[in-house]
């Protein structure tokens, strides 16, 4: 195997020097607590046909297209960072030259696992990394990994789009303006009158739910690891089939249904009601941001008191509390940092919002949206679920729940703090969302089995 670096020069609108806008700010401050850049990406088998042309209009269409794309920062004396756009520049294609007798999906691969686990140079290098496999003189497969500064998941989806269009690629049709505004122009609206009477309601709604709320999300962890943070994963068909039973009879969005699993799991092992987690917002239903490709996600707080009930008043309370939870999650982290430290120290004792859930699927959406399937079916698939564990030393939140994509089934994933939440405890999350699943999915009258106690409904 080996490689050669192909120069793309590439030029775009739009450069200057920016404070962070919130979604960078956000990833930002992630990225510090947890020790890492935050990739995400993919190696995917190519489109026959393709040629070296092809992937290098690829990538320049793509850093001259979106300023995220040619985004770096610069770290100031005064402590500040800031994000510095560039209008110009030149970057590089890696092309792979697999061996003859090799797998170039495993190289494919390989060069994905090598881009993921180096380091990132967040004031010097660009910020994605694009390769493609060549075998026996055809390009096989492409390989591109990103930081998580350049866009969230939804905003990777709006480029893939307009790369779908090759005419706009190669310039052969003008390109359309870029409506959703751009990371240096949401911070310059962000610190607008306007940006500061949108965060001043946001912070009036969190200082009034944090006063309220029980400070503690866990009793503790009977069984602190080493490693301490654990992930564990559920492949779970059942789940799938469930969800789109209780879509059929609901009406309920499948994520509402999710994040009503995960609540009603988490209240089952915490013995927690109210329970209180930070669901994932990606805030495209924000004016001028719509097709954003940026980091514009934020988390809002979804309060839930769940006391023992049926699965279908407690999905009701679910929507209806997250919708408020996505109004209100779109923020400056550092002012609600600072929110949430200040009212800590007026109540005593330290709120505790390391809680997390994200419906993180982009390209499986529609499985949950399939027609519902017959009982025995359902009953059937309960037996094919398969669970997997990984541990690592680098932090993460004490409890992240995660719902990702995969081709025929759900993918319930908990990672979590060991001195926390227990290795058995994060099972039993999963293995809860699953049972649950299944039992509420012709049954309406499904219990929550979650003791009543006095909170926010």
């Amino acid at each position: 195997m080996k490689s050669q670096r192909i120069p793309v020069r590439f030029e775009g609108d739009g450069s200057g020097v920016e404070e962070l806008s919130w979604g960078q700010r956000e990833m930002w401050q992630a990225m510090r607590r947890q020790l890492t850049w935050m990739p995400m990406g993919y190696a995917v088998p190519i489109a026959p046909g393709t040629t070296l042309e092809d992937a290098v209009a690829d990538l320049r269409f793509m850093m001259g297209r979106y300023q995220s794309m040619r985004t770096r920062l610069r770290h100031d004396p005064d402590g500040h960072t800031r994000q510095v756009v560039v209008a110009a520049g030149e970057t590089a294609l890696e092309v792979v030259d697999a061996d003859d007798d090799a797998d170039p999906a495993e190289v494919a691969d390989q060069v994905h696992q090598r881009y993921w686990n180096s380091d990132y140079d967040f004031v010097n290098d660009w910020p994605i990394r694009v390769a493609v496999v060549r075998h026996r003189g055809v390009l096989t497969h492409h390989i591109a990994v990103l930081c998580h500064l350049v866009t969230d998941g939804f905003g990777a989806l709006a480029a893939l789009r307009e790369l779908a269009d090759r005419d706009l690629v190669y310039g052969r049709k003008p390109a359309p303006p870029i409506t959703a505004m751009q990371p240096m122009e949401q911070a310059r609206w962000q610190r607008s009158p306007a940006g500061q009477r949108e965060l001043a309601a946001v912070l009036r709604r969190w200082d009034s739910v944090l006063r309220e709320i029980p400070a503690r999300r866990f009793p503790g962890s009977a069984d602190p690891r080493n490693p301490r943070y654990w992930r564990v994963n559920l492949d779970s068909p059942a789940t799938l089939l469930a969800v789109r039973a209780i879509r059929a009879r609901t009406t309920v969005d499948p994520t509402t249904i999710l994040l009503a699993l995960f609540v009603v799991a988490l209240g089952r092992v915490t013995g927690a009601s109210p329970v209180v987690t930070r669901v994932v917002a990606n805030n495209r239903f924000r004016r001028g941001l719509s097709d954003a490709v940026s980091p514009i996600t934020h988390t809002g707080l979804c309060v839930v008191d769940l006391p023992d009930t049926t699965f279908d008043d407690a999905l009701a309370r679910v929507e209806r509390r997250s919708v408020a939870a996505y109004r209100y999650a779109y923020y400056d982290p550092a002012r609600l940092d600072e929110l949430v430290e200040r009212v800590s120290h007026e109540r005593g004792e330290e709120l505790d919002l390391s809680c997390f859930f994200n419906d993180r699927r982009l390209l499986t959406r529609d499985l949950t949206a399939a027609p519902p399937p017959a009982p025995d079916e359902l009953a059937a698939a309960v037996s094919l679920s398969r669970i997997r564990w990984d541990s690592q030393d680098k932090p993460v939140e004490r409890l992240f729940a995660t719902i990702n994509d995969e081709p025929d089934t759900l993918d319930l994933e908990m990672f979590a703090d060991t001195h926390h939440v227990s290795p058995a405890d994060m099972e039993a999350l999963v293995r809860g969302m699953e049972t649950l699943a299944v039992a509420a999915a012709f049954n309406p009258k499904a219990s929550t089995r979650i003791p009543a106690a006095a909170g926010v409904s």
